[in-house]
């Protein structure tokens, strides 16, 4: 037998290290927003955030209506939701867009998604320019399957040329390139491949197939290779493709389904400590009024509250759903979903936001000894957790910045730190009692 040397300990610890290096600190978008190739414009977010501020004060003027429109648990957070939702569609409704020119966009002949591809990445360069984009963006092309390869690659390098010349080299902040219905890892490594020639380009990939799922750390690696430009940031949940490719039929394909808990479970798993940001599927039910127009009639104004509140209260739910499975990402096809979105986020972080600001304030204050508070014990994996819990919350809006010193005892600077362990090394101990 080998002799076991010391330094094959410390090389594995450090080669897990580099695979699993944990939660990057970064800002994550709490959604992304999809539209079709076609329709996107320079001013196309601003437009989508009017709409969202629009349908939210008729549909949900106050505290009360929104009560009504949406299952927030604690009534006395109706008026503090309402508020921090009204103040986010106000100053940044859109958080992360993805031009789309896969399902929503369809099949069309060559020149136009060729003509469609150019303007586009035109508009996002003009965008780029007058600062019209959101914090996050990016485009989806077409899979990489044997049918549609040649399209997605020819659309990727037509949109990175014509948005790179038309910036004068510049890339939009967190941009990315999303890759959907992946069956096999070569067709990970053709994009990487293609996107030689771009460098500093981010990816995404999407988790819509049982093959791809079976294998995920496989088809991960091949985006996150050292020599390849570019690096994988994100993998997102594909639920409907997925689910249909289980046998499930239409009628019961929906986010809430044991398969799709299942491969939020996989991901979760397989991807633990990775660093890469985790997204749910969209809510497929719009909350589009039916009747449009200034002269409606009584029942017609009933019937589009009736048909906007169904759709948030569903969306909600959804929403809710995937922040208690630890999904805290989640696509919206429509701005109207985005009150129900930020609703969701609010109050899932506003109703357990005191005991777990007494938790966090009490286990730091005891540094590395095990707490008790109540009927909860804490220890060192737990305070991660609970930081985690408050860096999610502030990064989202839920709780103000300024209320963080108040609640926990930390400085900003230590919560962004992002780890419990560096805190605690900056906290000194309770001297022992005599």
């Amino acid at each position: 037998m080998t002799p076991f040397q010391p330094e094959q300990l410390s090389a594995a610890n450090r080669a897990f290290a580099r695979t699993f290096p944990g939660e990057s600190g970064r800002r994550l978008p709490v959604h992304v927003v999809y539209g079709g190739g076609h329709l996107f414009k320079a001013e196309t977010c601003v437009k989508l955030g009017e709409i969202a501020r629009r349908v939210f004060v008729e549909y949900a003027p106050d505290g009360r209506a929104l009560g009504d429109a949406m299952p927030i648990a604690e009534t006395h957070l109706h008026e503090t939701v309402h508020a921090r939702v009204s103040e986010k569609l106000g100053r940044e409704p859109i958080e992360d867009y993805r031009i789309d020119f896969e399902d929503g966009y369809g099949i069309r002949p060559d020149a136009e998604e060729d003509a469609d591809a150019d303007r586009a990445a035109a508009e996002m360069a003009k965008g780029l320019a007058g600062g019209t984009l959101p914090p996050f963006c990016g485009v989806r092309v077409k899979a990489f399957s044997e049918e549609s390869k040649a399209r997605g690659q020819r659309t990727l390098e037509r949109f990175l040329t014509g948005l790179l010349q038309a910036s004068g080299g510049k890339l939009p902040a967190n941009f990315v390139v999303t890759l959907p219905k992946i069956t096999v890892v070569e067709q990970v490594r053709a994009l990487m491949h293609a996107l030689e020639t771009f460098p500093g380009v981010n990816v995404e990939l999407m988790m819509e197939t049982p093959q791809m799922l079976l294998r995920l750390p496989e088809f991960v690696a091949a985006a996150l290779m050292d020599e390849r430009p570019g690096r994988c940031v994100g993998v997102h949940f594909g639920p409907y493709d997925y689910t249909s490719q289980l046998g499930i039929t239409a009628a019961q394909q929906s986010l809430l389904h044991p398969a799709c808990d299942f491969a939020r479970s996989m991901m979760q798993v397989m991807l633990a400590g990775s660093g890469l940001a985790l997204s749910d599927g969209p809510t497929t039910l719009l909350p589009i009024a039916p009747h449009r127009g200034a002269a409606l009639t009584e029942d017609q104004k009933r019937e589009n509250h009736v048909v906007v509140h169904r759709a948030w209260k569903l969306h909600y739910e959804n929403v809710r759903h995937q922040l208690h499975r630890g999904f805290y990402q989640g696509w919206d096809l429509h701005p109207a979903q985005l009150p129900a979105r930020y609703a969701a986020l609010y109050a899932f972080f506003l109703e357990g936001m005191n005991a777990a600001a007494e938790r966090l304030k009490n286990f730091v204050t005891a540094a590395a000894q095990a707490t008790r508070i109540g009927d909860v014990f804490d220890d060192a994996a737990t305070g991660q957790g609970l930081l985690n819990y408050f860096l999610r919350a502030m990064s989202c809006g839920a709780i103000p910045e300024t209320d963080i010193p108040a609640l926990t005892g930390l400085t900003l600077k230590q919560l962004r730190s992002g780890s419990f362990g560096e805190i605690l090394k900056t906290t000194a101990p309770p001297s022992s009692p005599a």
